[in-house]
């Protein structure tokens, strides 16, 4: 099944996917040739997207799923993923009266927010990715992945598996896949915590970081990470980050220190989660 997915252009799909290629984890998604694709799991039903420009205004979705009663929420999933229903216009006209974000957004006007397909695995990603280098963090998630990922029921080139469930991963000793004993009480902390409250990841709901705070190991870093790219809250922003820190002192000079950075999002409320977006992607492909 082919899908028309429409949006406002500009859109910057080579960000996009520059985004998504540094992070896939090997046997659940690729990124080649302009297209995206992965495994997915929807109600215990498997099968698998791809993604890739269609015409200006508009990306193609190429699903393979058995149950077509599960097509709106697939799609809606795939809109928020790729945030295709953000009003730039709105938030870069904001964003703008900031000289700095003013040319880095001339530079790259149709920069988006990379969401997640699936809450649970944003957060693993998120805590896996604490206190380490990204790459450093896909390889455990890859290892995650082989080790607990059910097996794709019609495998593709590159997508062999989906991404564990929240009860294998509640009952795992993921620590064995080498990393802290803390860490993989965290993950599984985190998994049973959905098992408890289903609704725990669900975008737009009311008290979303408060909820993700309470919950062991998760700090303000991983709470706001998770809220702007699964919760979709559009100021969610990662105090503190290192990327963001690098990006201010490469751009105006530094020192830079995370109540300097704290203080300047001040400005860029209530679209920070964009502007984040913005001066991460001013790192990664500097003009």
């Amino acid at each position: 099944m082919k899908v028309l997915l429409g949006y406002q252009p500009p859109y910057d799909w080579p960000a996009m996917l520059d985004f998504l290629s540094a992070r896939a984890i090997a046997g659940l998604e690729t990124v080649a040739d302009g297209v995206y694709s992965r495994g997915i799991e929807l109600n215990g039903t498997h099968g698998t997207f791809s993604i890739r420009p269609a015409t200006s205004d508009a990306l193609e979705l190429t699903l393979e799923f058995p149950d077509p009663n599960a097509v709106p929420e697939i799609v809606a999933r795939v809109r928020r993923m790729f945030d295709l229903d953000a009003d730039l216009a709105t938030i870069h006209r904001h964003l703008a009266v900031d000289p700095l974000m003013a040319r880095l957004i001339a530079q790259h006007p149709g920069l988006r927010v990379p969401g997640a397909w699936d809450g649970l695995e944003l957060a693993i990603r998120a805590v896996l990715g604490q206190q380490i280098t990204v790459m450093a963090a896909i390889r455990l998630a890859g290892k995650l992945v082989a080790q607990y990922g059910a097996p794709l029921d019609k495998p593709l080139p590159g997508l062999s598996h989906v991404f564990p469930m929240a009860d294998v991963l509640a009952g795992a000793d993921l620590a064995a896949l080498g990393m802290p004993k803390s860490r993989g009480r965290t993950l599984s902390g985190v998994a049973q915590a959905l098992l408890n409250d289903p609704r725990l990841f669900e975008p737009g709901r009311e008290g979303g970081v408060a909820r993700l705070l309470a919950l062991h190991g998760i700090g303000d870093w991983t709470a706001q990470y998770i809220a702007l790219r699964q919760l979709r809250e559009m100021d969610g922003f990662p105090n503190g980050d290192v990327g963001l820190i690098n990006a201010l002192v490469a751009l105006e000079g530094g020192p830079v220190t995370a109540r300097q950075l704290l203080l300047r999002g001040e400005a860029w409320r209530p679209y920070r989660g964009y502007a984040a977006q913005v001066l991460w992607t001013s790192l990664s492909r500097p003009d």
